[in-house]
């Protein structure tokens, strides 16, 4: 099959290195900015008595942290790999949302975003630890993640991994019983009613 007149770009595009220089470069400068201008770390100017940020320092700093980030080949394949995997992993939840939306009426409230809307988050935060760990290679060419699930999958018997499984199920009835619900509203109803 010939290749398309599209596909050709987004190779040319490769070749010229927008996918592992500019994209990263524009991306690791955005979110350093963005922190820089939100945090206010690197200090303000009082200008006409209104408070603006230093944003010639801000703009540096990103600017130079962009530069030394791309510098590194592996910094900029572990971002690309990362972020790409991010991406699917949203695209799969907005199909499970969708999936979840399609057995509800128009109007009526889905019961996921109310009762499940704290474990599907942890999932999702599970999900991202382990995109991140998965594209983190180590010098043996393995990454992280396979490293950790061929060492616990050899010594699964070993005392070291049974009392580390042992501390985090612990950990996770400690949370269990320690965790209290908020109680939401309960002082406007009382007020409400002593003031009838």
């Amino acid at each position: 099959m010939a290749e398309s007149m599209f596909r050709g770009i987004i190779s040319f595009f490769a070749e010229l290195g927008v996918y592992d220089i500019v994209l990263p470069f524009l991306l690791v400068f955005t979110i350093v900015f963005a922190i820089l201008e939100k945090t206010k770390i690197l200090g303000t100017d009082n200008i006409g008595g209104k408070e603006y940020t230093k944003k010639n320092l801000n703009s540096m700093v990103a600017f130079v942290t962009a530069f030394l980030v791309i510098a590194s080949t592996r910094l900029v394949a572990i971002i690309n790999e990362t972020l790409a995997h991010v991406a699917l992993l949203l695209i799969l939840s907005i199909c499970f949302l969708m999936l979840i939306g399609s057995f509800y009426k128009e109007g009526e409230p889905v019961a996921l975003f109310g009762k499940w809307r704290a474990m599907f988050m942890i999932i999702m935060f599970v999900g991202i630890i382990l995109i991140a760990l998965n594209a983190v290679t180590l010098e043996s060419g393995e990454s992280v993640l396979e490293f950790t699930y061929n060492y616990l999958s050899s010594n699964w018997s070993s005392n070291f991994t049974a009392s580390v499984i042992f501390l985090v199920i612990i950990i996770i009835f400690i949370l269990y019983i320690t965790y209290t619900p908020e109680k939401g509203g309960g002082g406007s109803a009382s007020h409400g009613e002593h003031g009838h």
